[in-house]
């Protein structure tokens, strides 16, 4: 290596290190020597779109700034790159091209759609979700992506639940001039060792470079026993019988956990679900530095906010659950409160596992009263919705907390009362994490008729962003040390959305400027920058945003098509050199009939819509590309060896 010249891969630690470790040494004793350092970047907005023709496109004209310690600033233009869509014909399955969003049974076969009579067709999901863009394994980059559900089948029917959910792992080559990404294979990643994947929303990359899938929305098993007409019932037995080709197959106790994909060196997926992790409405699963302890989003009305410490690092097979009770001291953007941690047990997957291939049933588990009795627990969590009074059976707690997590958490006193709790992510630099409330409403208001009315919040149904503070040397409910240095103490409001009192001319009943229904987090540590993604009705065009957590400054830096929601959001850092923002988009033009649009015609942009993308037809996979290279943040004929001195 020359002098003055630096590999990608440290380059990237010197470009790190030059945004998150402030210069001792005066900027002018620097320059006077020749030294430069990078002072700070800024995403510079772009507006909301105004045409229809903008309102169809996923698009990006925002751009970044990079500020050095000399004043000169260079400016990088941002746009969006399209990877495939979800019907694109691209997945090799058995020997034909399958699209890619469409998923396969238990014996890898193409899951096929025959609600239109005589004319059977393969089901394509309109809605991929995550990726993770892994580094590289031997020599190649692989991305798994999720495809979380199906809107409709061919009739115009929802099909929302019933159908079997899918993921896939491209292979990626990356141009080493410009870093542009392009897939070269796809196939589907086979779930037939854990019974399939249900409804799999967002997903997080590991520290340890495997995929943390999700399962959201877990079937109510209380309603699937009790209930044959529930959709419960009939949603899980949908599910058994297009996957497993039988009925019988049905029990909502598969579902509602954490699946870890890893790719090996020759680039074959393997699966892994996690009982061990919790069964709740899993959004997102997000590690911590130490590689043990995680936070995740619980997605639903009534939910509860996680914690997972496992046994060992790197090792997800075994660890304690516990779950938050909210202790209110503030309303001031948003809320504020502490946190108070309650243990609900510990498990390995094994075990967990074991109870399911049991055959056990939710009236093994708990008893049930008709209303308030002695012995008896009245609670009120996401899957049943509305009180309940239970009392778990002797000797059955450990398939309380692993299988019915929220409602064992709520027994004990955690506060069930979240509403829409999605996404989730890290700032390590600062011991923060962030975490999505998309809309703050039903249970996180006041509601004295609840079984516990631990939230007071204020009802913004455009949502708040929150922080919460992690730290270590910390005690459960009970008095007993959590074995963790990142535990959150308590959460605060930092971005919350605004409301409008009636739609604007474009059908917005939030403020276009603001973020509305925070979905989808990710953050960059090089970057210094929350993004966040939109899964909001109250926006017509759904956006990612950057926001500077030392500036405080929010840019919109992507508008989506009309109707779509933002999802598959991921700020990386460096593969190889390059950085990027993955962002997908899901069900393109859903619900833009009942919206009341008059700065457009509205049935105009329904018509382009149509034709341009689909409604409810397909969504798309990529990334926002134009970031700036290490190598081109460092391309200045300076020693930037000077940013390690002091």
């Amino acid at each position: 290596m020359k002098k003055g010249r630096l590999t990608k891969k440290r380059a990237t630690i010197v470009l790190a290190l030059a945004l998150t470790i402030p210069a001792v040494m005066p900027v002018s004793a620097m320059e006077n020597k020749g030294h430069v350092t990078i002072d700070s970047v800024k995403f510079n907005g772009m507006d909301a779109p105004k045409t229809i023709d903008k309102m169809v496109q996923t698009y990006s004209n925002a751009s970044l700034d990079v500020k050095y310690s000399n004043g000169e600033v260079k400016n990088f233009p941002l746009s969006y790159n399209r990877l495939f869509k979800s019907e694109d014909k691209i997945v090799m399955n058995n020997g034909e091209f399958i699209p890619a969003g469409t998923p396969i049974d238990v014996n890898g076969k193409p899951i096929v759609d025959k609600s239109v009579a005589g004319n059977s067709t393969y089901f394509v999901s309109d809605a991929p979700d995550a990726n993770s863009l892994l580094n590289p394994i031997g020599g190649k980059i692989y991305m798994v992506t999720h495809y979380e559900y199906q809107t409709f089948d061919a009739a115009g029917k929802s099909a929302y639940g019933i159908v079997p959910a899918s993921m896939s792992l491209s292979t990626i080559q990356q141009d080493k001039n410009s870093g542009k990404l392009t897939p070269t294979s796809v196939s589907k990643i086979d779930f037939s060792s854990v019974n399939g994947l249900w409804i799999p929303c967002n997903g997080s990359l590991s520290p340890w470079n495997t995929h943390l899938g999700s399962e959201e929305y877990e079937p109510d098993a209380r309603s699937f026993e009790l209930n044959p007409t529930s959709s419960a019932r009939t949603s899980v037995e949908s599910f058994a019988q297009l996957y497993f080709g039988d009925k019988l197959k049905a029990n909502p106790y598969f579902y509602g956990f954490i699946p870890e994909i890893k790719v090996d060196n020759h680039g074959e997926a393997s699966v892994s679900k996690h009982y061990s992790i919790g069964r709740f409405s899993h959004e997102l699963m997000k590690m911590m530095p130490d590689n043990r302890t995680a936070f995740f989003g619980d997605d639903g009305s009534y939910t509860t906010m996680f914690m997972y410490v496992a046994d060992k690092e790197k090792d997800l097979s075994a660890g304690t659950l516990y779950a938050a009770k909210f202790h209110q001291n503030g309303t001031e953007n948003g809320g504020s409160g502490n946190l108070e941690w309650i243990k609900l047990g510990h498990a390995s997957d094994e075990e967990i596992k074991a109870i399911i291939d049991s055959g056990v049933k939710f009236s093994d588990i708990f008893e049930i009263a008709g209303g308030p009795k002695e012995g008896f627990k009245a609670i009120k969590q996401y899957t049943y919705g509305k009180t309940e009074y239970l009392k778990v059976k002797p000797g059955m707690e450990k398939a309380a907390a692993f299988l019915e997590s929220r409602r064992y958490a709520a027994m004990l006193g955690a506060t069930s009362e979240f509403n829409k709790m999605e996404g989730v992510t890290l700032n390590e630099k600062d011991k923060k994490v962030y975490i999505a409330i998309s809309d703050q409403s039903n249970g996180m208001l006041e509601n004295a008729s609840d079984p516990s009315d631990d939230i007071k919040l204020p009802k913004i149904k455009s949502g708040v962003t929150y922080q919460l503070n992690l730290t270590g040397d910390q005690k459960d409910s009970s008095g007993q040390k959590i074995h963790s240095q990142y535990i959150a103490a308590n959460m605060l409001g930092l971005i919350k959305g605004e409301d409008l009192p009636g739609p604007d001319a474009y059908g917005n009943t939030a403020n276009v400027g603001k973020i509305a229904n925070p979905d989808n987090l990710s953050y960059s540590e090089a970057l210094r920058t929350l993004f966040i993604g939109e899964d909001s009705g109250m926006h017509t065009n759904n956006y990612v945003w950057a926001y500077n957590v030392d500036t405080k400054e929010l840019s919109r830096i992507l508008s989506n098509p009309a109707g779509a929601e933002s999802t598959g959001l991921s700020a990386i850092d460096n593969r190889n050199g390059f950085s990027y923002i993955m962002s997908n988009f899901q069900h393109p033009g859903d619900e833009l009939e009942g919206k009341n649009i008059t700065a457009v015609n509205k049935a105009e942009l329904i018509k382009a819509m149509e034709t341009e993308i689909g409604i409810d037809r397909t969504g798309g996979v990529g990334y926002i590309s134009g970031l700036p290279s290490v190598e081109d943040l460092l391309n200045t004929n300076r020693d930037v060896n000077s940013i390690f001195k002091k």
